[in-house]
């Protein structure tokens, strides 16, 4: 019976072999480790510390894994991914005694097996605490205002004060985010005024530089167009006294042509007689225009006698002739042998003519 039992067995012993290999997941006790059947599949990205008969044996890699039943056991199973906590809300006090209410989320991973397993009995309560009383500890070196504009930099120093307490742990603390800071009621509230009140500061401010702006760039056109008005007006005179030179020279010259002329027609034969003729159409003429600008009057004594007014004004004409041929006479250099006239004759003659 023995004989017939044995093949028995030994086929049973096989099968069980067997299922052993083909075993896709070892079995968990309720602990939640798994159970060392001899053989074992590690996951990726899982860490198996093994103990031999107590103590401290070797940490099974990803894959296959041979061990001895009854003396190996799996003690701790470390997942080496990155692992998401919560840190739970908190009170901390500000530099300036504000009290917030302040939550994150702290992202870790295990670097080390061994010591996340050997060096502390909980590893994610104990960075959660660590992070607690690190966030606390860094909240107490800053102001209400700088919580608010440093969350970066406070980040950093709670991520890197983890790190300075956790390396003994084999963990490292990858990030730390504040989720929500929340601030008191009546903090919450003078915020809020202090907000507005530098919103209006700001409009004011926006405002006034607006008007500032406005006045300057009125100036400025009034500068420009005074300047152009006193360019335009500088050049208008500048135009009106060429036109004005221009005209008077070209009057000048007209006199100058009617002169010649006149000096002309008087030297020619009978120039004396159409000059009385002249001199007596003006003399009527003039007579006609009395007493129409104004009723104050001057006259001669012989206002009707044109035949005496037209001789005494030939006979300035004839002594003021006189006169220039006279000078110019004097400025002639004398020629040699011709004797000069005296002075006295040309006294008598410019007597004779004036009566």
């Amino acid at each position: 019976m023995l004989g017939r039992a044995a093949p028995g067995l030994l086929r049973r012993a096989q099968q069980l072999k067997r299922s052993a290999w083909l075993a896709p997941a070892p079995q968990r006790l309720n602990s939640g480790l798994p159970v060392n059947i001899g053989v074992l599949f590690v996951p990726q990205q899982e860490a198996w510390v093994v103990e031999r008969m107590g103590k401290f044996h070797r940490i099974l890699e990803p894959g296959l894994n041979f061990l001895i039943p009854l003396l190996d056991r799996i003690r701790y199973v470390q997942s080496l991914k990155e692992i998401v906590i919560n840190v739970p809300e908190q009170s901390a006090v500000t530099l300036d005694n504000v009290t917030l209410q302040i939550d994150g989320v702290l992202y870790l991973r295990v670097m080390d097996p061994y010591k996340a397993s050997y060096g502390v009995e909980d590893p994610e309560y104990a960075v959660t605490q660590l992070a607690q009383t690190t966030m606390r500890s860094e909240l107490g070196k800053l102001s209400l205002d700088r919580v608010f504009r440093e969350r970066e930099s406070l980040n950093a120093n709670i991520v890197d004060a983890i790190n300075q307490a956790s390396d003994c742990w084999g963990i490292r603390c990858l990030r730390y985010e504040i989720k929500d800071i929340h601030v008191p009621p009546r903090v919450k509230e003078s915020m809020q005024m202090q907000v507005e009140a530098e919103r209006r500061k700001r409009a004011t401010v926006l405002e006034s530089e607006g008007t500032r702006e406005s006045a300057i760039n009125v100036a400025e056109g009034q500068k420009q167009a005074q300047i152009l008005a006193s360019e335009a007006e500088k050049a208008e005179q500048i135009n009106k006294a060429a036109g004005e030179a221009n005209a008077m020279l070209v009057r000048a010259k007209a006199k100058a042509e009617a002169i010649q002329l006149l000096a002309a027609a008087l030297a020619q034969q009978h120039g004396s007689a159409a000059a009385s003729l002249s001199v007596a159409e003006q003399y009527v003429n003039a007579f006609s225009k009395l007493a129409k600008d104004s009723n104050t009057v001057l006259l001669p004594a012989n206002t009707g006698d044109i035949t005496h007014m037209v001789a005494q004004a030939l006979g300035i004409y004839t002594t003021l002739t006189k006169t220039q041929a006279v000078k110019t006479q004097d400025e002639i250099p004398p020629a040699h042998g011709d004797p000069q006239p005296p002075s006295t004759e040309v006294l008598k003659a410019e007597q004779a003519t004036s009566s």
